[in-house]
């Protein structure tokens, strides 16, 4: 690649776009309450938050010191994250914790970037994450829909309009933000119909830290939910700023 071109693509990676108008905010909030509140499509979208989850607990095993062996993700939605090293300790602990809470904290910061107008740099840094994580996918299954939702992302910011990479940035944003919740209310569900005989993640920390698997649910569910507030306010406050009557 010719030095002028990788300096053109830095440029085009770091520049910061102008804030959206308020109803593409407003619309691609509504779409992603619907991708997450409408079963029917739950069913397929909840692929991507397995897809963040797992991304979760194979980021914190690495930053940990332990040994990442693979990623499978399997078509009920659900996933596995195979890592080797001390069965117990803070480094585990972290790692089964990271999962859960992990959609939310990628929405925020998604939020956080494009509240700061960097759109571009959003989406290629998805790519980058799904490029990590498909490197680490052991499954035709979690192959397959690690690559459907990359060339998907790279569709829209390699050819899409300005408009089309706002609007798809901003409904991923929404999306995990919304998403990082309703995942935590199936879990305690799960765990109730099951009287806690599971193997969560948060019964798994339950036996790591001799700490009830209800308080876990409960982190999970206030991490996500402060993420989402969190998140929406970093979105909506340049729309804001650009349209003074949203601030009446």
């Amino acid at each position: 690649m010719e030095p002028g071109s990788v300096s053109a693509l830095f440029d085009r990676l770091t520049e910061a776009q102008t804030a959206p108008p308020w109803w593409l905010v407003a619309a691609t909030a509504a779409a992603a309450l619907v991708l997450v509140g409408y079963r029917p499509l739950w069913r397929l979208t909840r692929n991507a938050v397995t897809v963040a989850h797992e991304g979760g607990h194979a980021l914190l095993a690495l930053l940990t010191g332990r040994r990442l062996h693979g990623i499978t993700l399997h078509t009920d939605t659900s996933g596995l994250t195979v890592s080797s090293g001390r069965p117990t300790g803070f480094g585990m602990i972290l790692t089964a914790a990271a999962g859960y809470p992990a959609p939310a904290l990628l929405g925020l910061g998604y939020a956080a970037l494009l509240g700061s107008g960097h759109i571009t740099l959003m989406l290629w840094a998805t790519l980058a994450m799904l490029a990590a994580v498909l490197i680490k996918v052991r499954n035709v299954y979690g192959l397959l829909t690690v690559l459907v939702l990359g060339g998907l992302v790279f569709a829209v910011s390699w050819f899409g309009s300005d408009v089309a990479q706002a609007a798809f940035a901003y409904l991923a944003a929404w999306f995990l933000l919304l998403a990082g919740v309703r995942p935590v209310i199936e879990l305690q569900r799960t765990r109730r119909r099951e009287r806690g005989r599971g193997d969560s993640d948060a019964d798994q920390l339950a036996r790591l830290t001799h700490l009830p698997a209800l308080l876990w649910v409960l982190v999970f569910g206030t991490v996500s939910v402060a993420a989402a507030v969190a998140g929406g306010a970093l979105i909506l406050a340049p729309v804001a700023e650009l349209h003074p009557l949203l601030q009446r």
